[in-house]
């Protein structure tokens, strides 16, 4: 008899195999090929700026100092942390399931008729429960727990990945205020000195009070925007601190150039070479944007829902318990003294029959959540690849204004040096002097703009591709 009770045992587990209850997940939803773009396809390479650890990618030494102090005290980053130490009791409590529940259950009892003396019960037992997992409802659970886990650690490291690009961001922003700060200071000097040369011309005759007040209106101008590029950096060192979860305070940084944003090739050159797509991989698109946080967790999520909708199948399966207690009691229809040692033993079995629609329901929700987060997985990678080609067309369309800006503002310097020596001279009036040193600052400025904007396009490529995330 026993012999046949395996058997049938042995018969059932196989055939619930082949009804996918026992099936592992597999990634199976399909994504277009050519998720880059057509545009780029013949950028891929062997290598990706994303396999490199952060350190490597930003090399400026306050600049690391900076992203380790975020690391280490942001508070969205320390929720992340504990959702996934959560996630993972989480999972201990799920494999712990197999075992039988044992639970210490003394009761006692005073009874009494018609004020006779109280008579005294009491029952001293351990209680045990056991669900035997023949339909692969705790198994299920157990799975979808530790794709749980996964989506908690996934969503870590795009936390982590975030944060890294937003401190590298406004730390290089910092930089490029500083920068435009220094030339509005040098603005500021040159265009003090040229209404003062102005001044004394109008004094001495040689030109008109509207030249002097054009000029200093001109002057006054950039004081204005040393004003405001000034409160820009206590706004963005404000940035930094909230990130840093800290009080408002200066925030040490190095000059725009000083260091090679991720490749040594870019020291001593200020420009092109920092966005250049020359000096960009982007791997191969089917390897490299599975290393992305996202998409990994875009396909645990999909692993969950599947095990959700197995756990969901296996509730049309009978349930199993076996229960039982044993202990000590002086009530066993008799009361006796002292008490007498006590065992029973219980075996269930549940096979739901008409439960009002709720496990088909359920059922059915799980896997219309399924096929929804299929489709969203899809959009995820499709979202990814233009990311991707978003950043590298922003980091193309930087190197092509650079060499632009640059020859612009050489011309414009002569220019306006040229310009500035003929008023000296009276071969010019103040009108084509004041052209040519706001042509030349607008230039300088747009310059410096050009080349965060590139920068700013490089960190975004780096993360697009998965990359921050070590």
């Amino acid at each position: 008899m026993k012999i046949k009770n395996i058997i049938a045992v042995a018969a059932v587990g196989m055939s619930l195999t082949g009804c996918g209850l026992y099936n592992k997940y597999e990634q199976k939803t399909d994504t277009p090929s050519d998720v880059f773009g057509e545009n780029i396809a013949s950028q891929n390479t062997d290598s990706s700026i994303a396999e490199m650890s952060w350190r490597e990618f930003f090399t400026d030494p306050l600049l690391q100092q900076l992203i380790d102090q975020v690391l280490a005290n942001n508070a969205d980053l320390n929720s992340a942390r504990i959702a996934v130490e959560k996630s993972q009791a989480s999972l201990s409590a799920a494999r712990l399931a197999y075992l039988p529940s044992l639970a210490f259950a003394p009761q006692g009892s005073l009874s009494s008729f018609d004020g006779a003396k109280p008579t005294k019960t009491y029952n001293l037992q351990l209680q045990a429960s056991w669900d035997i997992d023949v339909f692969g409802s705790i198994t299920s659970k157990k799975r979808a727990a530790k794709a749980v886990l996964l989506q908690s650690q996934f969503n870590e490291e795009a936390t982590r990945a975030n944060l890294i690009s937003t401190t590298a961001q406004f730390y290089y922003m910092l930089q490029m205020l500083d920068r435009e700060l220094e030339i509005l200071n040098m603005t500021d000097s040159l265009w003090g000195a040229s209404l003062e040369t102005e001044k004394a011309l109008w004094e001495n005759g040689q030109a008109y009070s509207t030249a002097v007040n054009q000029m200093e209106s001109s002057w006054l101008n950039v004081k204005t925007q040393v004003v405001d590029i000034t409160r820009a950096i206590r706004s963005t060192e404000n940035d930094i601190c909230r990130l840093l979860g800290v009080t408002p305070q200066h925030v040490e940084r190095s000059k725009w150039g000083s260091s090679a944003l991720h490749h040594p090739e870019a020291d001593g050159d200020t420009g092109q070479r920092m966005f250049d797509t020359r000096f960009l991989k982007i791997g191969v698109s089917a390897n490299m944007l599975e290393r992305r946080p996202d998409i990994r967790l875009a396909n645990a999520t999909m692993e969950e829902a599947f095990y959700n909708t197995q756990s969901a199948r296996a509730a049309f399966f009978p349930s199993i318990t076996l229960s039982g207690s044993a202990g000590w009691t002086n009530n066993n229809g008799i009361i006796v003294d002292p008490g007498k040692f006590l065992w029973n033993a219980l075996g269930s079995l549940t096979q739901p029959i008409f439960a009002r629609g709720s496990i088909k329901a359920n059922y059915k929700i799980q896997k219309l959540t399924e096929e929804d987060l299929q489709k969203k997985y899809v959009q995820t990678v499709i979202n990814a690849g233009n990311e991707v080609n978003e950043a590298l067309a922003d980091c193309q369309a930087s190197r092509d204004k650079h060499q632009y800006y640059h020859r612009q503002v050489e011309v414009l310097h002569d220019a306006y040096i040229g310009t500035h020596e003929l008023m000296d001279n009276g071969k010019a009036n103040y009108l084509e002097v004041l052209t040519a040193q706001e042509s030349l600052l607008s230039a300088q400025l747009n310059e410096v703009s050009n080349m965060y904007n590139g920068a700013q396009a490089v960190i975004a490529l780096y993360i697009a591709l998965g990359g921050g995330i070590k």
